[in-house]
């Protein structure tokens, strides 16, 4: 099964390599280029902006002109925005060229998360989605620690990144596969949502807020402490690795207490992070990257719980559209969070970026403890397993697809079940 993967890995790994290098080049080449903290803020609120619309439109996309034409597009109008972004440095084009590359790579994942989801069975699915994880980290990781090679003040990386977009077209391009389904639509309907899981709601955009302030902005404060080109790719990839790490702790722990508990108690910890950036003053790399380290293993770690917990309270069937739901909520928080950021780091300072960061997290325990207080816990025997999930700018409503159980994904796709299964379980009603 996974060698016949082999290219869609590739080009999914060609993709987040591609995505590593630009998303660290632009706070690093803006910061020596003259740009405010709140311009380089609402690069990544363009991002949020993109990335979502991508989620939401890229359907409709794929339904007029086929999988394999719409990836290529994909691809092709990325490696543009970042050839724009080196032709024209001001942040008038950046911020809108960073949206489009946020829809295109929005719109490439969710194709290639498809394509896999179509060539899963219910033995392989885990298996696949683990692997899947594992190449995209490594890959964005690899994209980030890549610029510690060269000059980021000249052409290269932009070269780079725009000819790694480019190759991550060719696996699918020429390899000999059927077309998948159609992609996973999911539209938000908050008072639904609501309704589900209030705490899901209010967590997830809390974390939007909060993860996508310290994605688009860690680059830019470790500049402004003074620290090497290494140490800061290490400063943005250490997080995400701990991140990753810590999920399975987290997940054993929210299995077998409330959820809710479980959330407030790594919220504390991402608080301590905070306020030891916040206050502490400290600047030596060792110790900032421990920080970093201890960032990550929190905040990194919320999302697939929240998620896990707002499925305990789901119906039956109804993962891939609560995931997904959740998920453009996050988008929203992530729009919110790095502009938010930018103006007070703009006002007040590099380590400022840390109050806002933790201002989500005060609100998030608050109101998480405010839930624990009214609403009794679910049953262990009533919850849904703990599924570790990628980072959450990385997810797209095809990676909730791919992550659902059999079960799950046949009840939501029910044309992907094979004719002679369909015919066999009708057979059986009647």
């Amino acid at each position: 099964m996974i060698p016949s993967l082999a290219a869609l890995l590739m080009g999914s790994a060609f993709l987040l390599f591609a995505g590593g290098v630009n998303s660290l080049i632009l706070p690093i080449r803006g910061e020596a280029e003259g740009f405010t903290a709140a311009a380089l803020g609402l690069l990544g609120t363009g991002w949020a902006v993109g990335y979502v619309a991508g989620c939401l439109r890229t359907p409709v996309v794929v339904a007029r002109v086929g999988h394999i034409r719409a990836f290529g597009a994909m691809c092709a109008i990325a490696a543009i925005a970042v050839l724009l972004s080196l032709i024209l440095v001001t942040p008038w084009v950046w911020i809108p060229v960073r949206a489009l590359s946020g829809f295109c790579f929005a719109g490439a994942a969710m194709i290639v998360e498809s394509w896999l989801n179509e060539r899963s069975d219910a033995k392989s699915r885990g298996r696949v989605f683990g692997i899947y994880t594992m190449v995209n980290l490594a890959a964005t990781t690899a994209g980030q620690m890549v610029l510690t090679l060269g000059d980021t003040n000249g052409y290269l990386f932009f070269v780079l990144a725009a000819m790694i977009y480019c190759l991550a077209l060719l696996p699918t391009a020429i390899n000999a596969t059927t077309t998948p389904l159609p992609l996973t639509q999911v539209s938000l309907d908050l008072p639904k949502l609501w309704r589900n899981s209030p705490i899901a709601v209010f967590a997830v955009l809390m974390v939007g807020i909060s993860n996508a302030a310290f994605g688009t902005l860690a680059a830019v404060y470790a500049a402004r402490i003074g620290m090497s080109l290494g140490d800061i790719a290490l400063f943005a990839s250490i997080p995400i690795l701990a991140g990753a790490a810590s999920q399975v702790p987290v997940g054993f722990a929210s299995d077998r207490y409330d959820r809710r508990k479980v959330l407030v108690v790594v919220a504390f910890f991402a608080i301590l992070s905070d306020a030891l950036f916040l206050f502490s003053g400290v600047t030596q790399p060792a110790i900032v990257l421990a920080l970093a380290a201890l960032f990550g293993t929190t905040v990194y770690a919320m999302y697939p719980v929240i998620v896990a917990h707002a499925n305990d309270h789901a119906s039956p069937g109804s993962f891939i559209q609560v995931s997904g739901g959740l998920l453009l909520v996050f988008g929203i928080g992530s729009i919110v969070g790095p502009t938010a950021a930018g103006l007070v780091m703009t006002t007040f300072g590099a380590a400022t970026l840390f109050a806002v960061t933790g201002a989500a997290h005060v609100l998030l325990i608050l109101f998480a403890i405010r839930r624990i207080w009214i609403a009794p816990g679910v049953a262990i025997a009533d919850k849904v397993a703990f599924r570790a999930k990628p980072l959450g700018r990385a997810s797209t409503p095809e990676t909730a697809a791919l992550a659902a159980s059999q079960a799950d994904h046949d009840t939501e796709h029910p044309q992907s079940v094979a004719p002679d299964e369909r015919e066999e379980a009708q057979g059986d009603k009647e």
